[in-house]
């Protein structure tokens, strides 16, 4: 049974850091491309990054690029996201995703319960 268990959310300032960890189990970790997206109330889900199985290429949508970085230790079978620079528009639930493949240009096929990100202004 694949189970994916995000952690490090929490409420912080504009202007502030925060690092999501997510643990993946239940599967071959690094056969597969792992992302974020983020869904904020009343919002539609929102792609916000992904990492390729060898954890050499990643992708940001623009809304976070050069502000989040996004990496994975596949020893320990878990995802990483810092964002820096937050703003109170990445206010969202954040969710750990494993893809379908090994790149970045297919879809999820696992997703955790998530964890809430809230930055006050």
């Amino acid at each position: 049974q694949v189970q994916v268990v995000e952690s490090g959310g929490g409420l912080v300032q504009a202007g502030g850091s925060l690092r999501l960890s997510c643990t993946a189990s239940g599967l071959t970790f690094d056969d597969y491309a792992m992302g974020w997206f983020r869904q904020a109330q009343g919002a539609e889900r929102e792609d916000v990054s992904c990492i390729i199985r060898s954890g050499d290429l990643a992708f940001y949508g623009d809304s976070v690029k050069g502000r989040f970085t996004i990496s994975r230790d596949n020893a320990k079978n878990t995802l990483y996201l810092q964002m820096n620079s937050l703003k109170p528009e990445d206010t969202a639930m954040y969710y750990c995703a494993i893809l379908n493949g090994q790149h970045c240009t297919t879809t999820y096929k696992y997703w955790g319960q998530g964890t809430q990100v809230t930055v006050s202004s």
